[in-house]
């Protein structure tokens, strides 16, 4: 198969990357800056300004797009608000032109479990969206993307907190949990959708590989958890008290309007991703974080042969 990928250069992107290339498939990465990934050269691409390269629209099997202006970062200014959703628009705008006619028959395309809104009930695939700013994103974004249905396959890939020791939120709560200052933020109440890197890795390979599966797929482990049990998973991994809450104006005031994000969340169940047949490594936010961050054993080296034991001759 061949796989072009935007946002190749992220966290998930690079992630994909190495393992559709272990697999021994072809892949095209597009960035807008140089870049390395898995010892391939980004191919340059603004989509502001240009159609996809041709190099990733002809003789390609399947889009793969991560692309977008980061939304954890930042205060959510206007300006910030208006880069989100437009580098998410464009960008899928004009991968949905290349689908087809000799392109990618096969469009998967990145999302978020912010499309349900802040709420407590579990939701699915089949539930309406909130209407708070990132369910707007996520609406119009997958509205973009489901132009593409008529020119091929669309899933529309709603992920959840990525939980990776290379980047995203994790590396970020292990350092002040480390610091004794891991607690609840906001009470703690809210649930928290999240997924190990390897899974949302193996969710998009199964969307790739099997027909069946369009529309929207919601990346996200079977057991959503509340931000206390996450923080107090974490403090039993990393061996450190996990007690000390941050109450929800001080989230507010370091991080603006943004703070929605850490102090609302979405209880979300993988309905197609179970049905389809995918099975989840990782179920259960504890042992997630083990994988991820307790040091694997080292090997003792290899003990050098007693001299004064006869060794067998060389043939």
């Amino acid at each position: 198969m061949k796989v072009a990928i935007t946002g190749a250069t992220g966290l998930i992107g690079s992630a994909l990357t190495r393992s559709l290339r272990a697999a021994g498939h072809e892949v095209v990465v597009l960035s807008r800056r140089p870049a390395v990934v898995d010892g391939l050269a980004t191919v340059p691409w603004n989509p502001a300004t240009s159609e996809v390269p041709a190099i990733a629209r002809d003789g390609v099997d399947a889009l793969v797009n991560l692309a977008g202006a980061s939304i954890a970062s930042g205060r959510w200014d206007d300006s910030h608000r208006g880069e989100i959703l437009d580098s998410r628009l464009t960008t899928t705008r004009r991968l949905v032109a290349a689908m087809g006619e000799g392109g990618a028959a096969t469009l998967v395309s990145g999302s978020a479990v912010g499309y349900y809104g802040p709420g407590e009930d579990p939701v699915d695939e089949t539930d309406r969206p909130g209407d708070d700013f990132l369910a707007e994103v996520c609406v119009r974004w997958e509205a973009e993307a489901g132009k593409g249905a008529g020119r091929g396959r669309v899933v529309l890939l709603r992920t959840g907190v990525v939980l990776s020791s290379d980047g995203g939120a994790l590396p970020r709560l292990v350092r002040v949990t480390r610091l004794g200052a891991g607690g609840p933020l906001g009470g703690g109440r809210q649930w928290q959708s999240w997924i190990h890197i390897a899974d949302e890795v193996g969710l998009i390979e199964h969307a790739l590989a099997n027909t069946s599966v369009s529309g929207p797929v919601d990346a996200a482990a079977p057991n959503a958890v509340r931000q206390l049990e996450m923080a107090q998973a974490l403090g039993r991994v990393l061996h450190r008290p996990a007690s000390l809450p941050t109450p929800a104006f001080a989230v507010r005031l370091l991080m603006g309007r943004a703070a929605e994000i850490a102090l609302t969340g979405q209880h979300v169940v993988p309905a197609v991703a179970l049905r389809s047949g995918y099975v989840f490594r990782f179920s259960h936010v504890l042992p997630a974080l083990a994988d991820l961050l307790t040091p694997a054993p080292v090997e003792p080296p290899a003990e050098a042969p007693d001299a004064t034991t006869p060794q067998p001759r060389a043939a």
